[in-house]
């Protein structure tokens, strides 16, 4: 089964995980856990938008940074920019917040609430060049399902 496949599989999963859920945090605990796990990325998890930074949220994998700034490193830029970043070697990122120096390449997905960042999802590999389109298009289609 090639990735897109796997994407269209886990969009299926996850629309039935949250079908119904009215608690953010429900959803983003098992939209989390089913990415992480079916796609076995090392580090899936979510960062919620509270006041001026980013709050660590559910997620699967090692510990993690507990508060992002605003524009700082790949979230917070992310969320600055109201865009998903697609980051091939975090090495090269400036500005890059070295949670792990285990991560090498990352993908943060914004999620929107009436017209306004609300949280992100963050997904970090221990391989350069993990993510690419593909993903991005899937993953931003997953995060939109979701409120």
């Amino acid at each position: 089964m090639n990735k897109e496949e796997r994407y269209g599989r886990l969009l299926e999963q996850a629309a039935a995980l949250c079908e119904g859920e009215k608690d953010m945090t429900a959803k983003m605990a098992n939209v989390s856990a089913l990415l992480h796990y079916e796609m076995d990325f090392w580090w899936t998890g979510f960062y919620r938008v509270v006041g001026d930074e980013l709050l660590l949220g559910p997620f699967q994998g090692p510990l993690a940074c507990v508060h992002i700034g605003y524009g700082r490193g790949v979230c917070g830029t992310a969320w600055k920019e109201g865009r998903t970043l697609v980051v091939t070697d975090v090495e090269r990122f400036d500005g890059h917040i070295a949670c792990s120096s285990e991560s090498k390449s990352e993908i943060v997905v914004p999620m929107y609430e009436e017209g306004r960042v609300t949280a992100v999802l963050d997904i970090d590999s221990r391989h350069v060049a993990t993510f690419d389109e593909v993903d991005r298009e899937w993953l931003e289609r997953i995060v939109a399902l979701m409120v």
